[in-house]
């Protein structure tokens, strides 16, 4: 049995109480994807470490985010919430992701984000830290694991750790059974389609999860 495996299976039998830093971080033109890094903020916040929400930088012009009701009322009521930077990532332990899906690939948005942290990769500050990843879509299967592998291939060229939630809880099959991340259909109304019960719960327990698997990262340093 490996040194990791034991400090996580150590850390998943003890009561959650730790100081892991987790950033959240998320994109979202309507809304979804606030509201799923929204719920994995409240769980993070439960196992009593720090917890950053934040959102990525949106690029698209003005003139776009104007002519659609529902992406200007999002942009305007998420003003408040914090942009993420490259510091951000160097100061978390656990990064918890949730993006919708471009033709099944990530949002330009997050691309851009991501192409900032050359720096920190080159140094190696973004290596052996917990991340996670959860999406959307418009169709079932519209490309939302396509979407959660894509963001996961730069993470390992980071040298990340993923902590996907695999099938480890029977909260992933009332979900919809995605074993790389919790991830959504959204309607044409811009409602979630799933049970939303039934994806907090998954989304909950894949945020506590990534902070485990964070904590046992942490024990090995």
């Amino acid at each position: 049995m490996s040194e990791l495996y034991r400090l996580f299976a150590r850390s998943g039998n003890k009561e959650m109480n730790n100081m892991t830093k987790t950033a959240i971080v998320y994109y979202s033109s309507g809304g979804t994807n606030y509201q799923l890094a929204q719920w994995a903020e409240q769980a993070a916040k439960e196992t009593g470490g720090e917890v950053k929400l934040l959102k990525v930088p949106e690029t698209a012009p003005q003139a776009a985010i104007d002519s659609n009701e529902g992406w200007k009322a999002h942009v305007e009521a998420t003003k408040d919430v914090p942009e993420v930077t490259p510091t951000d990532l160097e100061w978390a332990d656990a990064i918890i992701f949730s993006v919708p899906t471009r033709f099944g690939n990530i949002a330009s948005q997050v691309q851009s984000f991501i192409d900032t942290t050359g720096g920190l990769w080159a140094q190696g500050k973004l290596a052996n830290k917990a991340v996670s990843a959860m999406s959307s879509a418009q169709n079932p299967h519209g490309g939302q694991e396509a979407t959660i592998l894509s963001l996961y291939t730069t993470m390992y060229h980071w040298g990340a750790i993923v902590a996907a939630p695999g099938y480890t809880d029977a909260v992933t099959f009332g979900a919809g059974g995605n074993p790389y991340g919790t991830s959504v259909t959204v309607g044409q109304d811009g409602k979630i389609v799933e049970d939303e019960d039934a994806i907090k719960a998954a989304v909950q327990y894949q945020a506590k999860r990534t902070i485990q698997v964070a904590d046992a990262l942490k024990t090995l340093k």
